[in-house]
């Protein structure tokens, strides 16, 4: 369950529901009381962390979109496939993440190294432990990221997990600058050092 409590803001355009004036006692005492049915409904209507996090997910898979649709627009010899994902934080459901797309390059010293792209609503430390995120900061603010994938084969259904056996905790970049972020995933969607000079040039 969220340690934080989330409420609907009212729609634009609704019209304002008729309350209790209270400029006669502003005027005589400075301050502005509002009792109990001072409140509309509409202001106290809190929403569920269900809720929360569907709103969340919509924007983030937003932004999501809109990435990929830059990558895409870079070059023609650099496309990327369009993988839009996301997940919210249990305790934080204000707080997500979403993938935005993967592919296969070299990076480094690794060769044909599996990669996801990912762009968070947060901003925190990632570890090379399973708990992957630490001192989150809960202000808005946004993280892009690349981590190192492989195929997990335990259990019944094989899944993607993060290869930490690459740069030990599967980062291959984590940046708060979105043009920065742009030109490391186009760089590592670049093929031929001609198109990895093109990518360079990025400002």
């Amino acid at each position: 369950m969220s340690k934080f409590k989330y409420y609907a803001a009212k729609a634009a355009g609704q019209a304002p529901v008729a309350v209790k004036a209270t400029h006669t006692n502003f005027l005589r005492t400075g301050r502005i009381a509002r009792k109990e049915e001072d409140w509309v409904e509409e202001e106290r209507r809190f929403l569920t962390d269900e809720e929360v996090a569907k709103q969340t997910g919509i924007r983030l898979e937003n932004v999501g979109t809109k990435t990929h649709q830059r990558l895409n627009n870079f070059h023609t010899d650099i496309k990327f496939p369009k993988i839009i994902f996301h997940k919210t934080l249990a305790t934080a459901p204000h707080l997500g993440y979403v993938h935005v797309t993967a592919s296969k390059a070299d990076f480094a010293e690794y060769k044909g190294v599996n990669w996801g792209f990912y762009i968070a609503n947060f901003t925190a430390e990632i570890t090379a432990d399973e708990q992957f995120f630490n001192h989150i900061d809960p202000n808005y603010a946004r993280m892009y990221f690349a981590v190192a994938m492989k195929k997990e084969e335990n259990g019944e259904k094989p899944r993607q997990v993060i290869n930490r056996e690459v740069r030990e905790n599967g980062v291959l970049f984590r940046t708060a600058d979105p043009k920065t972020a742009l030109k490391n995933v186009l760089l590592l969607g670049a093929k031929t050092a001609e198109l990895r000079k093109i990518v360079e040039a990025i400002g």
